[in-house]
């Protein structure tokens, strides 16, 4: 016999699954009764499947020996997509035919019987079949047995950053360099080595290293890759830094948000697997960078030396390859070999012979440890040993060579996680992808394979965990849930996704697409244009799966009517996305997809969807994700019986439609607006008994009694763990405040409950149920607009909570014991793990009633806001409380609570709170109010507070002396806002302070010269200071980057600004009518970006009329002269612009192109807001344009949609044009 593939062949699951659905149709006598085509072909099929099964895993190991056998297997793989397909079709069609003719078997029989006559596809499929396989006795092929050498994964794969071996010398290397605060403002330390050498996991120790976290004030990860855009990498990395989404898409604008955060602290940020090595981009990339906080460090790996070179500061730190004992190390707490085995002398001498062919790789280790977990048979090892397939080339594969260890640990891998692990080559690479994602299109993809009572959800959780502990898949550096695939390893998928497998990225580098390709993703950050891809949908039409990725509002892309060439070509689609196309309707022909499984059209325009989508009767996923111009679902919703993901979240849904009880196999349903008709009230999520994880139950008005909700049957859904329960209360009718309590009593969760929200419940009080200590594995609750509720839920008793916000309590007056503890609770210490609570816009709260026991023992964040009624004390020790925010509490008179621990502090708005002494370890203070204002000036006067390095006072109307001198040395970030009477003394200078801000302030001055007493100054904001008639600089401000000035009416002169501040590259200057920027000298050639409203007397000065802002690369002009009929102004414009906007110009009529001729550098151009502009004279715009953004300009906006002959030949170069919001090109 041959030698046996443990795991198994790559297409053994395949057969397994067409067998699967194969013996369902043959045991089914509805199908065969009286179908002699059917009862002749069928069992042919049968056998030829069962014939070639035992041969596959011969076939494999010869494929890269035998072209002979590779050519079989291709041929074969292609014959059985086929085959399948005519499988599911015949189910489909006689499911369907039950479904409509209910138990009348002769209706489906005739129902196949008149199909596989129509279509005469099974003889055809057949003949093919036993063609291809017949082959097989030619090429010599062995049979093997079959062996299930699956094993079960362990309670924790996650290999954590303390367990990583062999770089303890390169760790404190590079520590030591990280800690070192040379003379140097900032410090790029290459980490250079071949891939899989362990760069990557070298970074993560670091950056999740203890003394990194202390030493900086903040971290961020950025994955570079080879597709290295300087756009798209600065907005990864303002995102890594904020945790939060950037909307921003203008470099200059993007590379000026990251100066800022930068300039602030000191950071630390790891640039991950960097390839490009153009100095240009570089030198682009590290502007933002330069002349940051003194200590920043940036972290670079890459494979090139060329790239280090290119950007290092100190020399690069090389990594070598791991010893073989330290590769034992690795291989050793991979395996999880139990103690037994580890004093196995036999296995050992095996296990040390097999890290020998690691070649010094972390990553081979890694990868043949997780292969052999928990295996300890000698026999195996050995087997893994002496393969031959260690021997095998991978030559001539797409130009990809791959590690022997990688190779052999996907051979050993079982058979169903293969196809599983080939899927994610349509991934690109360094795609960040989330396994619930990805489990949904493997099971769209009948890749899963259930047994025993498990859902297909949980094996592919299981199936997934397995890829994580053999280390296909990795943990992203920073975001929970999100996971990545080494560079390597996505090379591995590439090699053995072979023809069947396309992704449409690099239009230069691409292979001509192949007709036995079966799955296909379009990168819609690469260069291969949608067109492209929709003139093959004919050779390609067998095509199963078409994944739109990374597509993103702020990416031209025009679809050319590609949903309805894709759905009328591509008839076998099982996995379908059209995320973020610019989608409004989906062509009735969805419902010819009769194989659909997975449809997502999260984040497009939808309104409606057609009712042909309920034909789809083996449809599994429907997402619909911030489709906010959804309102309702089809009526045929109720048929999609198979239905197991309904996600419509962000959705605008008036009510569900009728029937949504029949979907008996949802096991996620993310919302349920209940219905008034009887037909999609609550009771219809009673039988839906599987449903799992989160569940938002809205409109909970409509539920009349009781007893609708007891129907929903919440207690018993063990599975889901977060819920959300709303009213909506636009209508004032009186409300039966017994009957709302009862309602909500038997809506009552299972107690696996973790997170809890309720929004604009009616009741009165609340059912005992909420606040309960059996609910103890509740760690968040949110109570939001519950109006009428007079007391709190006992909430203190949950043993697990951790996160509270209350808001909107209209007629909540006290907080008191109850809100604590009942008296018969056994809590000892009521909210025994509370970390953060809000309090929010309670209007009649009077009285907060601390308790005397030992509360809150683990609050560390307290938020007050808009309690206008407080008044009284607050709980007077909080011993872990680190935040504190007090805002818009008029009444609130009391004194702080004892917290030694606070680092910030904020209370703003009318309030009596006396502080009393501020805390020693305070970062950032915030202070709004006479009184408070006046007492926190004169403590800081007295009192250094030595961590203070952000201060914010506000709402001061009191005659207030603030000296220079007095400022803490700390400080970093100064506001001053509404303060007309306080004047800053300069008594001395302040040399910490990076980031001044003045609004509405400091009246007594006319000619403001405070920006001498601080040098170091890299932001400076003024608004709306209306007295202020000039700004003077004597001294210099050469750090100073940024300045914004807006609303100053009175505002004349900058004088010597250009010649103070040489490294100043954006000013904006807003609705200052009165500004004579000629009186501030020749503009320094370091400005870079200018946004400023457009008077006629600034438009005639010196600096514009003689263009003197000769480096400007990015203007932003705002209209505020209704006088201006034509645009732009003659010789305005610098010849260096790249990125140009026009706002808010409400007389301009007409675009003059002569005045962009001399723009060769002009890359794009906004207009916005100009109702009138209809007209574009000349010839046309520059050559250089790749992007035309029109918005609210609808008499321009419509000539370019209608294509008007007098407009579009002057814009047609343009690559990408947008209108409204839509690329219309």
């Amino acid at each position: 016999m041959a030698e046996k593939l443990y795991g198994g062949a790559y297409l053994s699951s395949f057969v397994d699954a067409i067998l699967d659905n194969l013996s369902k149709i043959l045991e089914d006598d509805s199908v065969l009764n009286g179908n002699y085509s059917a009862m002749e072909f069928l069992p042919r099929l049968e056998e030829c499947l069962l014939d070639v099964a035992p041969v596959l895993d011969d076939a494999e190991l010869k494929q890269f020996t035998d072209k002979r056998v590779k050519r079989w297997l291709a041929d074969l793989q292609d014959a059985l997509y086929f085959a399948d397909d005519f499988l599911d079709e015949l189910s489909t069609k006689a499911a369907t035919a039950t479904q409509t003719d209910s138990g009348i078997s002769a209706s489906c029989s005739r129902v196949v019987d008149s199909y596989i006559e129509d279509t005469g596809d099974m003889e055809r499929i057949v003949g093919r079949l036993e063609s291809v396989i017949a082959r097989k006795k030619l090429l010599r092929l062995k049979e093997t047995a079959k062996v299930d050498m699956s094993w079960k994964i362990p309670s924790t794969s996650l290999v954590e950053p303390s367990e990583i071996c062999g770089r303890k010398e390169d760790k404190e290397a590079i520590l030591k360099l990280l800690m070192d605060d040379h003379d140097a403002d900032l410090s790029v330390i290459p980490i250079v080595g071949m891939g899989g050498i362990g760069k990557t996991t070298l970074a993560q120790m670091l950056y999740h290293d203890d003394k990194v976290k202390k030493k900086f004030d903040f971290r961020g990860w950025v994955c570079v890759s080879e597709e290295f855009d300087v756009v798209k990498v600065t907005k990864t990395i303002i995102e890594a830094i904020t945790s939060s989404s950037c909307n921003l898409t203008d470099l200059n604008l993007l590379q000026h948000d990251l100066k800022e955060k930068l300039s602030r602290k000191k950071f630390f940020v790891v640039l991950d697997d960097v390839w490009n090595e153009n100095y240009d981009d570089w030198n682009m990339l590290l502007k933002p960078f330069q002349k940051g906080v003194k200590g920043s460090k940036i972290l670079i790996t890459t494979r090139s030396k060329k790239v280090a070179s290119l950007v290092e500061t100190v020399s690069p730190h090389e990594l070598r390859s791991l010893s073989d004992e330290d590769c034992w190390l690795v291989f050793s707490k991979h395996a999880r070999l139990s103690t037994t085995s580890m004093e196995n002398p036999t296995l050992i001498k095996i296990g040390k012979d097999i890290i020998k062919k690691c070649d010094g790789l972390p990553l081979a280790a890694q990868a043949l440890g997780g292969l052999l977990r928990g295996n300890s048979d000698v026999k195996y090892w050995n087997h893994l040993l002496k393969s031959e397939i260690w021997g095998l080339s991978d030559d001539g594969i797409k130009g990809i060579n791959v590690a022997p260890a990688l190779r052999i640990s996907y051979y050993f891998l079982p058979s169903y996680l293969k196809q599983c692990f080939v899927y994610c080559s349509l991934y690109p690479k360094d795609y960040e992808f989330s396994k619930d994602e990805l489990i949904l299109l493997w099971m769209a993809e009948n890749f899963l394979q259930p047994k025993g009572k498990k859902t297909m959800e949980e094996v592919g959780n299981e199936y997934f965990d397995e890829l994580i502990a053999r280390s296909f898949f990795q943990p992203h550096s920073t975001r929970q849930k999100i996971f990545v695939m080494h560079d390597l390893v996505h090379d591995l998928a590439m090699i053995f996704a072979g023809e069947f497998y396309y992704r449409a990225e690099d239009l230069e580098k691409a292979d001509e697409i192949d007709s036995k390709t079966h799955h296909l993703s379009h990168n819609a950050t690469g260069n291969y244009p949608i067109s492209k891809l929709l003139a093959v949908c004919d050779r390609v039409k067998d095509t199963r799966t078409f994944l739109e990725i990374n597509l993103k509002q702020w990416i031209p892309f025009n679809m050319e009517n590609a949903p309805c060439i894709l759905l009328s070509k591509l008839l076998h689609l099982r996995a379908l996305s059209f995320t973020s196309f610019p989608l409004e309707s989906l062509p009735d022909s969805i419902g010819g997809l009769i194989h659909l499984r997975y449809l997502d059209l999260s984040e497009t325009y939808i309104v409606t969807l057609p009712e042909s989508l309920g034909e789809l009767y083996n449809l599994q996923t429907l997402k619909l994700v911030r489709c906010s111009n959804l309102k309702m679902l089809p009526v045929g919703m109720k048929d999609l019986v198979n239905l197991r993901h309904l996600d419509i979240r962000g959705t605008n849904l008036h009510e569900m439609p009728k029937g949504m009880n029949k979907l008996k196999k949802l096991q996620f349903l993310s919302d349920y607006v209940v219905g008034k008709n009887e037909e999609n009230k609550i009771k219809e999520l009673g039988a839906l008994a599987d449903l799992r994880k989160s569940i938002h139950i809205a409109n909970l008005e409509n539920v009349v009694n009781s007893s609708e909700a007891l129907d929903a049957r919440m207690s018993d859904k063990d599975g889901i763990d977060s819920m959300t329960l709303s009213w909506w209360n636009e209508d004032e009718n009186v409300v039966d405040s017994q009957v709302e309590e009862d309602i909500l009593d038997k809506l009552r969760p299972h107690h696996n409950l973790k997170e809890l929200e309720i929004i604009g419940y009616r009741g009165t009080r609340f059912p005992d149920w909420l606040g309960h200590s059996t609910y103890n594995n509740i760690t968040e609750i949110r109570l939001f607009g519950c109006r009428n509720c007079c007391t709190l839920p006992s909430l203190g008793q949950l043993p697990s909570l951790k996160y509270l916000k209350i808001s909107d309590f209209e007629m909540l007056g006290t907080v008191g014991a109850e809100f604590y503890q009942k008296e018969e609770s056994c809590v000892e210490k009521p909210f025994p793990k509370l970390e953060t609570l809000e309090f929010k816009s309670m209007n009649c709260w009077k009285e907060w009633c601390p308790m005397k026991l030992n509360s809150f023992p683990r609050l560390k964040q307290l938020i007050i806001r808009k309690c206008p009624m407080l008044r009284g004390e607050l709980p007077n020790y909080l011993p872990s409380l680190e935040s504190l925010e007090i805002e818009n509490c008029e009444q609130l008179s009391c004194s702080l609570p004892r917290a030694p621990a606070m680092t910030l502090l904020g209370i703003e708005g009318a309030n009596e709170v006396r502080i009393g002494e501020l805390p020693p370890l305070l970062r950032d203070l915030s202070i709004g109010g006479n009184h408070q204002v006046e007492w926190v000036v004169e403590a800081i006067t007295h009192k250094q507070l030595t961590c203070l390095t952000f201060l914010s006072i506000s709402d001061c109307s009191s005659n207030i002396s603030f000296p220079v001198s007095a400022i803490p040395p700390s400080l970093e970030n100064l506001r001053i806002i509404r303060c007309r009477k306080l004047e800053l003394q300069m008594d001395g200078q302040h040399h910490s302070l990076q980031a001044l801000s003045i609004t509405e302030s400091c009246d007594s001055v006319t000619s403001f010269s405070l920006l001498d007493a601080f040098p170091n100054l890299m932001r400076v904001e003024i608004w709306n200071c209306e007295k202020m008639e000039s700004i003077v600089v004597s001294g210099s401000l050469s750090c100073l980057r940024s300045l914004w000035i807006n609303h100053c009416g009175s505002l004349k002169s900058m004088s010597k600004v250009w010649m103070a501040a040489p490294q100043l590259d954006i000013l904006e200057i807003g609705r200052c009518p009165e500004i004579d920027l000629s009186a501030t000298g020749d503009p320094n050639c370091s400005l870079r970006c200018l946004l400023i409203s457009y008077y006629e007397k600034l438009a005639s000065s010196a600096p514009f009329m003689n263009s003197q802002f000769h480096g400007l690369t990015h203007l932003h002009i705002f209209g505020e002269d209704e006088s201006v009929k034509c645009l732009p102004k003659e010789g305005w414009l610098p010849a260096s612009l790249e990125h140009l906007s026009l706002s808010g110009f409400k007389s301009v009529e007409t675009l003059d192109c002569k005045e962009f001729t001399h723009l060769t550098s002009l890359q794009t151009l906004g207009i916005y807001e100009c109702p009138k502009l209809e007209n574009i004279d000349g010839e046309k715009l520059p050559a250089s344009l790749i992007r035309l953004s029109i918005s609210d300009t609808p008499l321009l906006g419509k000539r370019c949609e209608m294509k008007d002959p007098q407009i579009w030949p002057k814009i047609s170069h343009i690559q990408g044009i947008e209108v409204d919001r839509r690329w219309i090109w």
